[in-house]
């Protein structure tokens, strides 16, 4: 089966005797489609399942073609004209491959991939650096790339300590807030602001520590889902409910579960 076999089908699928449901689609419903298949795929990814790796990447390809027959159907562009774009991109991209320059080192490739950017984006309507980065992103995404983009501007601390006193600072804020007690909404706006300024430091705090906030995350989650399905087993195989079972019983399978589970 070829690319070319799932366009096939596609077309079948639009067709006057197609379905019902993928006729009346639009790139903005697709869309919400293929972020959900693209997460499918990151978990199949982090689960090391070759097999659900191989599906979810069928489907991830499946939308995207899906959205490149859509836009074709307006008179925009069809997939070829997508490819041929990002084959002439990532060709001038990568100067040191498919050209005479000489690049040694993974950093230097990354500083001379942002500074081919940069000078492609000043050939665009764009008036900001921060502009490249899409407001779709997960918010933590978001905030590593926003963080990311002004620290190539020179915009950044030295060095981790200089953030992780600015952490310091921003947390002790949110307690300040914290504090308060009759809180109004006023106060409340202000606690979510202040929560997202310890977010966002911290986001700062993983790229200096060459790590993903995003990764990070999901990892930490996994864990914490991983941990708690434990104890919820061994309160449901003692033919209780988790919701009747003590704090402290609570705490005590809590450290069973993280004494007994290595999670990957």
């Amino acid at each position: 089966m070829e690319i070319n076999s799932i366009i096939d089908l596609i077309e079948i699928l639009r067709g006057e005797n197609g379905c019902p449901w993928d006729r009346k689609q639009t790139p903005e419903t697709i869309t919400v489609y293929l972020l959900e298949e693209v997460y499918e795929l990151v978990d199949a990814i982090e689960s090391k399942d070759p097999d659900g790796v191989c599906e979810e990447l069928g489907d991830v390809l499946f939308h995207i073609l899906f959205l490149s027959i859509l836009f074709r159907e307006m008179g925009h562009f069809d997939i070829k004209d997508a490819i041929d774009f990002n084959v002439e991109k990532m060709t001038r991209r990568h100067p040191h491959v498919f050209g005479n320059q000489r690049i040694d080192s993974v950093e230097e490739v990354r500083a001379k991939w942002h500074q081919i950017k940069k000078e492609e984006k000043s050939l665009t309507k764009k008036e900001s650096i921060l502009d490249s980065v899409p407001a779709g992103f997960p918010a933590l995404m978001r905030a590593y790339r926003v963080s990311e983009r002004a620290a190539k501007t020179g915009f950044d601390w030295n060095d981790i300590s200089g953030v992780m006193q600015k952490v310091e600072e921003e947390w002790s804020e949110l307690k300040n807030v914290l504090k308060r007690e009759n809180q109004s909404q006023k106060d409340q706006d202000l606690l979510a602001l202040e929560f997202g300024d310890v977010l966002f430091t911290l986001v700062n705090v993983a790229r200096f520590a060459r790590i993903h906030p995003e990764t990070a995350l999901r990892n930490s989650t996994k864990k914490f889902i991983t941990r708690f399905k434990y104890m919820e087993k061994l309160i449901t195989e003692s033919r209780r409910n988790i919701e009747s079972v003590s704090q402290k019983e609570k705490d005590e399978l809590w450290e069973e579960a993280k004494a007994n589970l290595t999670v990957s």
